[in-house]
């Protein structure tokens, strides 16, 4: 098979794994229900249950920062997504909080590696003035697990059971994680028409330089910043309190809050592609589009509060799409770091900032259900806690977007990035 038929099969199998990376994030959010019922657990157990995975996930990123580009993204994904399965059982069979806590880390161990994989075989196979584009669509591809996460999840638990559910998805990991050692490599065995990378040394001490220049740059911080905010508020309220919120507060009944949650991720399905084509073609930045993403993030937030037991499912489906969409953005944010650092360093920023990004759910998830039962401990799933969160949220998007002016920009000229 041809190199240049080769990378697409690879990019299709790699993108298949992060959607599983993407269906277990979200999956937590309408089976909360029976989970509560099941178990008789609160809104902080719940939201520990659920941050577990992204706790995993975000202290996996350190070890994948110093690795990944030595010992490539084939045996890192593959290896990794043998635990994911474990954990996918774990959380079946569990019949407790700590057991389904603990097959939620497996499950965040196993997940790690899945984005930072994939971006990397773009870089090793695809060319860099591409980037922005293909990494926006592994967000878009990632983004059909949250579909399944919501609706479908819905409708497959109310007929085997939330625990057969995860024993099947577990099946299908197990399938995706066999053929991708099988067929995936890391590098192409002929030239594509761009440099390909060399291995990076797997050395301490060159682990070491490159992670203390990488902690010198002000971008770094602020991109991180962003990145921490950006997906821990959307996670955060997609994966987990957005079906609470519809279903406690609105009156929704869970189908129906299943399919909101489809229409949110289906914003991001179409937003992703829609903002690296703006990014790389229409508008040749990355603030821009950034920007006014955390704006109209904040904007659904607050107009989220102003809802009441009654609303109709036209505002709330466009109000959710809206939210999704807004959201997108994310794949422009590692385009920009990508730009900002040196060639050399550009691996092991991205994975910096997706630590940041994954810690952020976890902080958001756990925090926003300790915010809610200690403002409101007999009320904690009522109108009244979500409007302080959405509110908290809100204004926490507000200070990311004045921090983020503060980066530097990068703008494509020729077919190259420079930054200005």
């Amino acid at each position: 098979m041809p190199d240049s038929v080769k990378r697409w099969l690879i990019f299709i199998l790699a993108c298949l794994m992060f959607l599983l990376s993407q269906f277990y994030r979200a999956s937590v959010a309408v089976i909360s229900p029976s989970l509560i019922q099941e178990l008789a657990i609160d809104t902080r157990q719940l939201s520990l249950i659920s941050a577990a995975f992204f706790y995993a996930f975000a202290i996996m990123q350190i070890p994948i920062s110093m690795y990944l580009d030595g010992i490539g993204p084939r045996i890192s994904m593959s290896a990794l997504s043998m635990v994911a399965v474990i954990g996918a059982i774990v959380f079946a069979l569990g019949s407790s909080v700590p057991t389904l806590v603990l097959g939620r880390i497996l499950m965040g161990v196993g997940m790690a590696c899945n984005l930072m994989g994939t971006l990397k075989i773009i870089t090793l196979w695809f060319d860099p003035r591409h980037f922005a584009t293909l990494s926006a669509v592994v967000v878009s591809i990632g983004t059909l697990g949250n579909l399944i996460a919501a609706t479908p999840l819905v409708l497959i638990s109310q007929m085997v059971g939330w625990r057969n559910s995860f024993l099947v998805i577990g099946a299908i990991n197990l399938l995706l994680a066999f053929l991708f050692y099988v067929i995936a490599r890391d590098r192409p065995s002929s030239s594509m028409g761009h440099a390909v990378p060399e291995a990076a040394s797997t050395h301490l001490s060159e682990i070491a330089n490159s992670l203390l220049r990488l902690l010198k740059e002000k971008d770094y911080w602020i991109i991180s910043m962003g990145t921490f905010f950006r997906y821990g508020i959307f996670a955060a309220v997609q994966s987990l309190w957005a079906g609470p919120f519809l279903m406690h507060a609105i009156g929704v009944p869970a189908v129906a809050a299943g399919n909101l949650l489809l229409l949110t991720s289906i914003g991001m399905v179409i937003g992703s592609p829609v903002s690296g084509w703006l990014s790389d073609t229409v508008f040749n930045n990355r603030k821009g589009v950034i920007i006014t993403g955390l704006i109209m993030m904040g904007a659904i937030l607050l107009l989220l509060t102003r809802l009441s037991p009654g609303t109709g499912m036209t505002g709330l489906s466009v109000l959710f799409f809206a939210f999704g969409f807004s959201a997108s953005n994310g794949g422009i944010m590692y385009a920009h770091i990508k730009e900002r650092m040196a060639p050399e360093d550009a691996g092991a920023a991205m994975t910096g900032i997706n630590f940041f990004t994954m810690i952020g759910v976890a902080v958001f998830l756990q925090g926003l259900g300790n915010m809610m039962h200690y403002l409101h401990p007999e009320d904690s799933l009522g109108n009244a806690a979500f409007i302080d969160v959405f509110r908290f949220c809100a204004i926490c998007l507000g200070f990311t977007t004045i921090f983020y002016l503060f980066t530097g920009e990068t703008r494509r000229k020729r077919g190259h990035s420079v930054k200005v």
